[in-house]
């Protein structure tokens, strides 16, 4: 089972994927970008501000390519529960806000050139959070954590939760921690 932490920055999905180490001892904790010199890329892209948003996407592509075949794929064979902090929604949400006004209808570009080699989660918690808590609560360090840029992404977030409900499970980014982490472990539980 592949079950992915997804949100803006800033809300709460890391802090969350550590409680869940201790109950879910035995899964294969990972995440996007990956550690490999593909991450690596797309990490240095991520602070220059005036990256081409279409080579970052595709970055992001090669990173999760990678991901799959070295990480998930092998784990999901060998009967493995998987759980990634990011993955392929936040290629859609982010990305296809980096390329909004440059390609029309990016967030269906995207999905179109993912849809014949990716493998979509069984679940998804959606850290749900404003835009502008998001930005505070990273810092606003980088480009994709601007109040404005996150605004994009969150409304692109909930066009792909329209277009998936049946593998959401929305969680309230602004409750307390380990009242975020209880809903977490009941609803892996429950798709288990």
């Amino acid at each position: 089972m592949l079950v992915t932490l997804e949100g803006i920055d800033g809300s709460g999905k890391t802090t969350t994927i550590s409680s869940l180490q201790e109950v879910y001892p035995n899964a294969v904790y990972t995440l996007e970008p990956t550690d490999s010199w593909y991450g690596d890329a797309v990490r240095n892209s991520i602070n220059v501000n005036n990256a081409d948003p279409l080579a970052e996407l595709f970055l992001y592509m090669a990173d999760h390519a990678y991901h799959l075949q070295t990480t998930v794929i092998p784990a999901l064979d060998d009967g493995k529960l998987v759980i990634s902090d990011r993955y392929i929604d936040s290629r859609y949400a982010y990305q296809s806000a980096s390329l909004d006004g440059i390609i029309e209808d990016p967030l269906s570009y995207i999905e179109k050139i993912h849809q014949p080699w990716t493998i979509l989660p069984d679940l998804t918690l959606y850290f749900d959070i404003p835009p502008e808590l998001g930005a505070q609560r990273s810092g606003s360090t980088n480009k994709f954590e601007q109040t404005s840029f996150l605004e994009k992404v969150h409304e692109n977030y909930e066009k792909i939760i329209s277009k998936h409900p049946h593998r959401f499970i929305r969680i309230d980014a602004t409750l307390p921690p380990k009242d975020m982490t209880q809903i977490a472990i009941k609803s892996i539980a429950n798709s288990l």
